[in-house]
Parts: structure tokens; C-alpha cells; sequence
């Protein structure tokens, strides 16, 4: 099937759940989801959750795992970068069980005409990750304004519909009893 006839045989309205991973962020400060928030709803989708959770991992994954049953896309803000107290990337890795890396090249891709080499720094990720309901896409974006504006332009406008066909047109196969990442520790860094 081609990508055009996906793209009409996608649901036209999915379930967005929405975290902010920020030691500073208030609901009420949160340029980021809100520009989110807007732009879910304006394409027809349902924001089914939003939540702000500091950064720290046992927090993040906490909320990642109260969240993924609740949408069909899971997207956090916040704590991708390389100082000391970004913390997503870690826990979010840990929990997919299908990443999706051309998510995170494009992303970047999509940032370098903006801010030069300075893309590298963002470690954006996303995938699919298993949960006892199912499967929900997890998507990292970095916190800033600007991060999340080329996310939904240039990636999650035009295929955030798409994605979610993928994952549901011919199934998943059952979550596993335990996630873990390369090393053999969970999400908190405890060994499994």
C-alpha cells in the first residue's frame, strides 16, 4: 500500500498525551506545551493528558508509564540535552521496545538549518514502547519553543495520523514482563 493510501486509511483524530520534563516549568510558563496543546487541537486531535514531572529519572519514568495507557502518542519536552541534570533520554530509551532512530536523524536534520551544529546537541528520540494496555508511540523532543515548533511542522503535522496507522494496522506483539535497556538495567539504573 502506498503512503498516500495510509495516509487516507489513517485516523484523522488520535489520542495526545503531553509531559514536561522541567525543574522550572509551570503550567502557566510552559510556552512549549502550549504551543503543543494548540496545535493538537486545531488538527482535530485529543490531548488526553499533560503533565509536568521534574528532572529526575525515577520521576520521568513514573509519569511515562501513567501516561503511555492513556494515549495513542506520548510526547515529552525537556531534559535531552547533555548537562548534568537531563535526565530523559535514559528512561525514555529504556522503554521502547521498537525505537524508531530516523525520528531522531530527522529531527536534527530538520534543526541544523536553524541552529547549525548545534543539533547535535539535541539526543531527540522516539520509538514504540509496550505497556500493559498496549503500545503508545514515546517521542523526546528537546524543551524549547523553537525545538518543538520544528517537530510539529516539519515532522508530527503531516504524519502524527500515519504513525499511529503503522502501529495499529497489523498488531503488536505482547509487551514483555520487563523493559530494560542494553546493559540489563531499568529505567532507574537499578539491574534487572
Amino acid at each position: 500500500m502506498s503512503r498516500d493510501l495510509h495516509q487516507q486509511a489513517a485516523p484523522a483524530r488520535v489520542r495526545v498525551a503531553l509531559l514536561t520534563i522541567s525543574d522550572t516549568r509551570t503550567p502557566v510558563t510552559d510556552q512549549s506545551a502550549h504551543y503543543l496543546q494548540q496545535h493538537l487541537t486545531a488538527a482535530g486531535h485529543h490531548l488526553s493528558a499533560y503533565r509536568i514531572v521534574r528532572d529526575d529519572m525515577p520521576a520521568i519514568r513514573a509519569a511515562i508509564c501513567e501516561l503511555l495507557p492513556l494515549a495513542d502518542v506520548l510526547i515529552t519536552t525537556g531534559g535531552t540535552g547533555i548537562a548534568g541534570r537531563d535526565q530523559t533520554i535514559p528512561v525514555v530509551e529504556a522503554l521502547l521496545t521498537k525505537p524508531m532512530p530516523g525520528f531522531g536523524e530527522l529531527f536534527r536534520a530538520l534543526s541544523y538549518p536553524q541552529v547549525g551544529a548545534a543539533a547535535m546537541l539535541s539526543r531527540a528520540v522516539g520509538g514504540l514502547a509496550a505497556h500493559a494496555a498496549g503500545h503508545t508511540l514515546l517521542f523526546a523532543l528537546p524543551g524549547s519553543l523553537n525545538a518543538v515548533q520544528t517537530a510539529w511542522e516539519g515532522i508530527f503535522a503531516a504524519e502524527l495520523g500515519h504513525l499511529v496507522y503503522e502501529v495499529q494496522r497489523q498488531g503488536q506483539p505482547a509487551a514483555p514482563a520487563k523493559v530494560t535497556n542494553a546493559t540489563g538495567e531499568n529505567a532507574t539504573g537499578e539491574q534487572a
